[in-house]
């Protein structure tokens, strides 16, 4: 098992970026990718996600540290990205979750990446559509 901070700095010298070329291209300090990489400090799920694609790794393999595939689940990660923009941090947890308990659906079988990427869109179509109404149902009442 490899840690975070080892995914993080192999990751990121594999690419040939310093810290510093990391650090803006996430829009974060320096200090925090030296303290990532020290295991001194762990970024916040929106810091992960900005990492993971500057680095052109999923979110799961740098978070999992039993995860030992850079591109597994890397798919879910902008549907993830596209729930926190729209509906914050409980709109990310929601669409993780959702995606991740749908894995079993896949099982005895392989599916293409084409069809993987509808499965995903068509369940981030349903999750926004009934967040949308249920903002009409039970959004705030005009005075």
């Amino acid at each position: 098992m490899t840690s975070f901070p080892t995914k993080l700095k192999n990751a990121r010298v594999t690419l040939n970026l310093s810290q510093n070329q990391l650090s803006k291209q996430v829009g974060i300090s320096s200090r925090s990718i030296f303290a990532y990489e020290a295991g001194d400090k762990t970024p916040r799920p929106a810091t992960l996600l900005k990492l993971a694609k500057a680095l052109k790794v999923s979110s799961k393999y740098l978070s999992d540290d039993a995860c030992e595939n850079p591109v597994e689940d890397i798919e879910k990660d902008g549907y993830i990205e596209k729930a926190r923009a729209l509906y914050g941090l409980s709109g990310a947890i929601d669409v993780d979750f959702l995606l991740e308990q749908n894995k079993a659906l896949f099982a005895g079988g392989e599916l293409s990446q084409e069809e993987k990427n509808a499965y995903f869109e068509a369940v981030m179509t349903a999750y926004i559509t009934c967040k949308e109404a249920a903002k009409i149902k039970f959004g705030p009442k005009d005075k």
